[in-house]
């Protein structure tokens, strides 16, 4: 609308929508003067009509006149279209109304003129609002006036009727404004099409202005036409290409240019800042063609770049160097591993600034260690990283120890904290002093120019990185020494991430072994081997064991910490420490599966209180714990949140067996714990593990579960050999969590290593079993403990017959070990029917008894008491080897010691 097209148009469009204005104000008020005029008429017709018909006067005169003229008012109204017919006497009492309820009533009004003869009409506003009426006088037979006839009609009526001409005047007038806007328009656009669409004002400054701005640029513009001639051309394109003063109208090929340059310009081909000698110029050269926008022809600028392309040499070197440094900040340090930061650190420097490099790291820092001294004092460094196109290069090879003198370029670069630049190798007696056969053999090889930056990071010498040219690459400069420091210094920060990485790892991993099991207890009830493999990212809260329990039974945990790090590890480790406590007071499964829920949930309720201090919390684990008892075949599993175990049968089949469900520990929220028992045949295998093995990125539970199921399925294996077979075929070099697998086979003991005896209460049978008992024993080849054994059975069935309830029974187990390094164990257990547990006391002086309690723990290796659904079982253990086993004279000296006053 700038343009002088669209002001001709906004103004020719004013003066269209007046005048169209104009003639519709002029159309309304007509039709409504027409309309006015119209209703005036009529009424006065309808009046006339009615007043003069045949039969009023008669009706007038009847003794009844409204019963005979309102049926015929009525009718005249509805046939007229008018409202109302109204008939009404002299003394203004009306006869006939359209609106019954006004008959008999007084009208007031004008209606004189009327009652004198003359009709008239007017405008009044009555009981049917504003109308236009008309009233005529009825005349009897002799002339004179003998009743008045009106016809209104309302203002509103007259009013719609205009209305209903409103769409139609306004739909021409829409069309005629619609007619002049399209003409006015294409006024414009032929306005606009000579005009370029252009203002007042810019056509003028345009034209004042042309020149100048043409010959006032820093760029050379050229318009050559589509026959190939040169249209025009600026002052700056004149001094660039040296044209002549005529060069207008002439051909491009006829102005001395270089042919290439020439052959551009004359073509129809665009370019963008190609390169074009023209005399001792360097152009940058772009061209774009002017159709279809413009007649045909192109359009071209030249930019000098003579004095840039110096600059920008050096510029793509920056560049470079810039995206080297981006590119060292994504490949240096992907691992927390130290020599791998070292190799990626020579990758990266390699090829693109180095032909060679090579990273000298402290002995402590490859250890995780900080290095301790000052740089000073530093005169060894291992050579962790080489990188180069020649394997057979002389320089020192990874692993090698590379000891110096202070004046060497390592030390001084680790001492003062620079890179040290030795631009000519051959020149460099102090390199070549170190190791003068080594440095023959370096120039020898072609390598000529050094970089030695030291790495340094919390402000702490780490060792150094050397930069290496040979032959083909120019020596290094001294900008390169700024990047060599930026890359040394970035590459510090990673390596020294590494190294406390390492620390903290070792230490992790040290105290996660020092919390397992270092070696796994002596049984006879089990063959038992095992696997742990911490995590790849750090060590976790995954643990085993294997507890020995009362009776020869045997108890396997496996668990897992939620987390990992130092603090799933000692986490793990009061776990491990609360199940042996807890299963040494011979829990039942269920029971202590709840009471390590309630410790978990402590532990959580102070993992809570210092995370409000800013501290991690680790939330939950999970266990499963199984007592096997090879007496009976039996296995007791309880879990909470763990996967179940397999069972792997003699004939080779895998069995998963259904446990009940239980939450995590932490989260049972004091609900009881399931417990599932079954049998399991001798010989089979236990296979307990962590969701480590079986789940991963890509499987599933149910696939790893599958899985496992056919690495353990086949013939009969030893546990360490199904432990071999289950690691080799489920898991990585590089398993993303920790996995503890644990694989136990199952053994029971025969009819000759139990034997079982019921006692009736009474005290009289006490020595009938103690009898039966020497024998068993001595049939056993154990006459060693024949008398230590008939005291402890002696107090412990008077004790069972004294205090306790029935059924009482007395059984004893012998365990065989394994290697006969080791000695047997009998194991005396007498069972009742009570849940009273005896109390080790020591007796005084006075007390007639309270002693054989005390002899049971004298001579029994371990004794205690586990609880049964059915009463409790009072259990004693006895090494199988002759010196533990007391002479009867040592006896008399024990119990003396016991009744002696200074004793107690």
């Amino acid at each position: 609308m700038h343009s002088l097209a669209g002001q001709v148009f906004l103004l020719q469009l004013a003066v269209v929508m007046l005048l169209v204005a104009a003639a519709l104000v002029a159309l309304v008020v007509q039709a409504r003067r027409d309309v006015m005029a119209d209703a005036r008429q009529r009424t006065l017709t309808v009046a006339q009509t009615f007043a003069n018909s045949p039969g009023i006067a008669t009706a007038l005169r009847s003794g009844h006149p409204t019963a005979e003229l309102q049926p015929h008012a009525e009718a005249t109204r509805k046939a007229a279209g008018v409202d109302a017919v109204i008939v009404y006497g002299l003394n203004g009492v009306t006869l006939a109304h359209s609106d019954p309820r006004q008959i008999g009533k007084r009208v007031i009004g004008p209606y004189a003129a009327a009652a004198t003869g003359k009709p008239f009409t007017s405008t009044f506003k009555g009981s049917l609002g504003l109308s236009v009426i008309s009233a005529v006088p009825v005349r009897g037979p002799d002339g004179s006036v003998i009743a008045i006839v009106s016809v209104p009609v309302t203002v509103d009526r007259v009013q719609h009727r205009v209305d209903r001409q409103l769409p139609v005047i306004l739909g021409g007038t829409a069309a005629a404004l619609s007619l002049a806007a399209g003409g006015s328009g294409l006024v414009s656009r032929r306005l606009r099409r000579q005009t370029h669409g252009l203002g007042p004002t810019e056509m003028t400054r345009m034209y004042e202005h042309h020149d100048a701005v043409l010959h006032s640029v820093r760029e050379g513009v050229l318009i050559v036409g589509d026959d190939g001639r040169l249209l025009l051309a600026n002052d700056e394109a004149r001094r660039l290409l040296d044209l002549p003063a005529d060069a207008e109208g002439r051909r491009i090929a006829g102005l001395g240019l270089e042919e290439d340059l020439a052959g551009l310009l004359a073509s129809d081909r665009p370019a963008t800042d190609e390169v074009y000698l023209a005399a001792d110029r360097l152009l940058a050269v772009s061209k774009r063609l002017t159709a279809p926008h413009g007649p045909a022809g192109s359009v071209v600028t030249l930019r000098d770049t003579t004095e840039l392309r110096a600059l920008s040499g050096r510029a793509e070197v920056a560049r470079e160097r810039l995206q080297s440094l981006y590119d060292a900040g994504l490949r240096i340090g992907t691992t927390l591993d130290v020599r791998r930061t070292a190799e990626e650190l020579a990758e990266v420097a390699v090829t693109r600034f180095a032909d060679f490099a090579t990273v000298d790291l402290l002995d402590p820092v490859l250890c995780g260690e900080e290095a301790s001294g000052s740089a000073a004092g530093i005169t060894e460094l291992r050579r962790t990283a080489v990188c180069g196109p020649d394997p057979d290069h002389p320089l020192y090879r990874v692993h090698d120890l590379i000891r110096f003198v202070p004046a060497h370029p390592f030390s001084t670069a680790m001492t003062e904290g620079r890179p040290v630049m030795i631009k000519d190798l051959s020149a460099s007696h102090v390199w070549q002093a170190q190791q003068p056969e080594r440095a023959r053999r370096i120039l020898d090889h072609g390598i000529h120019s050094l970089v030695v930056a030291p790495l340094r990071a919390r402000g702490v010498v780490l060792g150094v990185v050397n930069f290496w040219r040979a032959k083909g690459s120019p020596p290094f400069e001294d900008e390169d020494v700024s990047f060599a420091e930026e890359l040394a210094a970035r590459a510090a920060v990673c390596v020294d991430n590494a190294r406390r990485y390492t620390r903290e790892h070792a230490m992790a991993v040290t105290l996660q072994h020092s919390l397992l099991p270092r070696a796994l207890p002596e049984l006879s009830a089990l063959d038992v081997a095992y696997r742990y493999l911490p995590a790849e990212a750090g060590v976790g809260g995954d643990w085993f064991d294997v507890i020995p329990l009362s009776g020869t039974r045997v108890a396997l945990v496996v668990g897992d910490v939620v987390g990992h790090g130092l603090h799933a590890a000692a986490t793990m480790g009061r776990l491990r420490t609360a199940v042996h406590n807890f299963a040494g007071l011979d829990m039942p499964v269920e029971e202590l599966l709840g009471r390590m829920d309630e410790l978990v949930a402590q532990i959580d309720a102070e993992e809570v209180a210092d995370a409000d201090r800013g501290q991690a919390v680790i939330t939950g684990a999970t266990c499963q714990y199984a007592v096997y008892d090879p007496v009976t075949g039996r296995l007791a599993v309880a879990t909470a949140g763990h996967p179940g175990p397999a069972v792997v049968r003699p004939d080779g089949t895998v069995d998963f067996p259904p446990l009940p469900v239980s939450p995590p520990l932490g989260l049972g929220a004091g609900l009881p714990v399931e417990t599932a028992e079954f049998t399991v045949p001798e010989g089979s295998r236990l296979v307990l593990y962590t969701d480590g093995l079986i789940e991963d990125r890509t499987r599933d539970l149910d696939a790893g579960l599958e899985a496992l199921r056919d690495a353990l399925t086949g013939p009969d294996r030893t546990p360490e050999a199904t432990c071999a077979t289950v690691v080799q075929s489920m898991l990585s070099d590089h398993p993303r969590d920790d996995v503890a697998l644990l694989v136990a086979r199952t053994r029971r003991l025969g009819p000759e290593e139990v034997a079982e005896w019921d006692v009736p209460r009474d005290p009289a049978a006490v020595a009938p079993v103690r009898a039966a008992c020497v024998r068993r024993l001595t049939e056993w080849g154990l006459e060693q403990v024949v008398f230590t054994a008939e005291l402890i059975l002696s107090e412990l069935i008077t004790n069972a017959i004294r205090h306790a309830a029935g059924p009482i029974t007395v059984r004893l187990l012998r365990r065989v070990p394994k290697d006969d390094s080791v000695a047997g164990t009998l194991i005396i257990e007498v069972s009742d029917g009570s849940s009273t547990s005896p109390r080790l006391r020591r007796a005084k002086v006075t007390d007639e008894g309270g002693r054989g309690l005390f002899l049971v723990a004298r001579f029994a290796e371990r004794w205690g008491t586990r609880y049964t659904p059915t009463g409790k079982v009072i259990w004693a253990e006895q090494p199988l080897h002759h010196a533990a086993m007391p002479e009867a004279e040592d006896l008399s000296e024990i119990l003396l010691d016991e009744w002696d006053e200074t004793a107690g």
